[in-house]
């Protein structure tokens, strides 16, 4: 008998050395550096975000995030990287609105990704104002200039986008809807990098793209800034105006950003990153650099607001494919 109560008093020992050991490891989390899909190519208003708030958060987290840009398919190939990792805590998704509430419309298909089921929604952390942006040498300097100088020549000039299911080639569908003209889509591989590229370059004559992606280029009289459609006007570029005073009231659109979990992610490490990058986007540093790109920081209540929001965006989104007739083309 003595034996086995020795025996049975060592087991309790040993579970609860194993129990401290568990919750010392939970505790301890992150315990190794974090991986932060963003699924654009660098220059993009996604890795602008996700660069802006890296230090900051890297510096809360006690661990380094290390950014891994994994561009192609419309940001497919990077949701899907990060939809299937293990749900751990140690790799994070930077999506936005083109990859998780647009994408799923779009590529009916071909895409295996259902953000609403597969990922966790941590907290929306910034909204990026959509600009209306054309090369120097394109003749019209604002949108009513464009609508009137396009219109004759429909199909002639040539729109760039960062695919054929991003926000971006769904606001020049909505704005040619709205306003009688027509042009010619030219997608690009990589994100809004690439197709700004192309602008630059003089490939295509105009672009929708988020105001951070192409501000310094504007700030540089390397692109034109033609209007934003934003419900205001931006402080950084106060002379702007939006497109609504062009006419157009129904083009207020941007492209929000938030940090997400593959789902399956514990719940307790979920609760420690929701108030950390509520930290993280008040610190006034990320503030103003974001500012300063005309990316206006708003964060969710709870991640649970998150989740809803997405499932709301997604609705919203499906119509607008829907009414646009947007394809995969």
């Amino acid at each position: 008998m003595r034996f086995i109560s020795q025996c049975l008093r060592a087991g309790v020992v040993v579970a609860g050395i194993l129990a401290t050991g568990a919750a010392l490891g939970q505790a301890a989390y992150p315990s190794k550096p974090i991986r932060l899909i963003v699924p654009f190519a660098p220059g993009g208003a996604s890795d602008f975000v996700g660069r802006i708030i890296q230090p900051r958060w890297s510096e809360l987290l006690g661990q380094s995030i290390v950014i891994e840009n994994r561009a192609g398919a419309s940001g497919n190939i990077g949701m899907d990287a990060a939809a299937k990792a293990a749900p751990d805590g140690y790799t994070l998704y930077l999506g936005n609105v083109g990859t998780t509430a647009i994408n799923p419309s779009i590529f009916k298909t071909s895409l295996t990704v259902v953000p609403t089921r597969d990922f966790v929604p941590i907290t929306q952390i910034v909204d990026v104002p959509s600009a209306l942006v054309a090369h120097p040498s394109f003749p019209p300097n604002s949108a009513r200039e464009l609508i009137a100088y396009v219109k004759p020549q429909p199909g002639k000039f040539f729109f760039a986008s960062p695919g054929p299911g991003s926000a971006n080639r769904l606001e020049m569908e909505r704005f040619m809807k709205s306003s009688g003209i027509q042009m010619t889509h030219v997608p690009y591989k990589g994100g809004a990098g690439p197709a700004i590229t192309g602008l630059l370059g003089g490939e295509t004559s105009v672009m929708f793209v988020t105001l951070s992606s192409a501000a310094s280029q504007v700030r540089g009289g390397k692109l034109k800034l033609l209007a934003v459609a934003a419900p205001q006007r931006v402080a950084a570029f106060p002379n702007t105006p939006t497109l609504s005073e062009e006419g157009l009231p129904e083009m207020t659109n941007g492209s929000w950003q938030g940090v997400f979990a593959p789902a399956g992610t514990p719940p307790d490490i979920i609760a420690k990153l929701y108030p950390m990058l509520l930290q993280v986007m008040e610190s006034p540093d990320v503030r103003k650099r974001l500012g300063d790109g005309g990316v206006e920081v708003v964060t969710s209540k709870s991640p649970e607001a998150f989740a809803a929001f997405l499932r709301a965006e997604t609705e919203r989104w499906a119509q607008v494919v829907k009414d646009s007739g947007a394809t995969v083309d």
